[in-house]
């Protein structure tokens, strides 16, 4: 590492309608290649970011992190953040803010805590503000059974059941440090906290929570889809287009 290096942390917030997720693919845009674009033609170098998670395509993020080397110092930073949002609005793609960090912080490695938020709309009426924004359930939610349901995924397991095939996570285990139900009106949020999740665990979770909810599955169904490790006893998972990367704490 160069003695004049500098690392910077950006808080980024999107809307992933349009992309193929987070990280670098061959078949489309990624929010990682548009903002290191962007990066790279401001500094005038070669900026790759790290970023402090993976999200799929169609998610959304309020509060994506990611860290960036660069051997210039931004002294700045409204002019940075004023340049930068420039060359990204038309992406839906803006920075929030800069921090300067230490050399070897990294906003995947540090991160003691992520959040995420999956927003539903439980009414009739066809969503319009809201399209591609929250998933639309018409029949009626039973709160208390999502209530239920969240409380059984708090804690320390084996969520084999709820990852994706693809997954490259070394082990299922997770905790889970609290999942809530939020309602106000006809929207409903559940909140997921944990270090680090498996690839589509939580929209897997939504999912069988939906199915748990409107009485499909019983509350000992969803006990043990839960705990039989299988994937393939999984409820479909809920659309891309309802999640959203709320924070990252460090």
């Amino acid at each position: 590492m160069y003695p004049n290096t500098y690392n910077y942390l950006l808080k980024i917030e999107y809307d992933g309608t349009s992309f193929v997720g987070w990280q670098y693919q061959i078949n489309g845009k990624s929010i990682q290649e548009e903002i290191e674009k962007a990066l790279s033609k401001l500094l005038s170098e070669k900026i790759r970011l790290i970023g402090a998670g993976r999200t799929d395509k169609g998610v959304h993020a309020l509060g994506q992190y990611a860290n960036f080397l660069s051997k210039k110092k931004i002294s700045n930073k409204d002019k940075f953040l004023d340049s930068i949002n420039f060359f990204l609005r038309k992406n839906l793609i803006s920075i929030i803010e800069i921090k300067r960090k230490n050399k070897l912080f990294s906003s995947r490695f540090n991160a003691k805590e992520r959040i995420y938020e999956y927003k539903i709309i439980n009414r009739r009426a066809n969503l319009s503000l809201e399209n591609n924004k929250a998933w639309h359930i018409k029949k009626k939610l039973n709160i208390n059974a999502l209530n239920k349901g969240a409380k059984l995924l708090e804690g320390t397991h084996d969520f084999s059941s709820f990852r994706s095939s693809s997954c490259s996570a070394l082990s299922p285990i997770k905790t889970m440090k609290s999942v809530k139900i939020k309602k106000n009106g006809c929207e409903i949020i559940i909140q997921f906290k944990s270090k680090s999740f498996l690839q589509n665990q939580v929209r897997s979770m939504v999912g069988s929570l939906k199915y748990l909810s409107i009485g499909k599955w019983s509350y000992t169904n969803f006990k043990k889809v839960f705990y039989s490790k299988n994937r393939s006893r999984c409820a479909p998972p809920a659309p891309a287009y309802g999640l959203y990367l709320k924070d990252v704490k460090y």
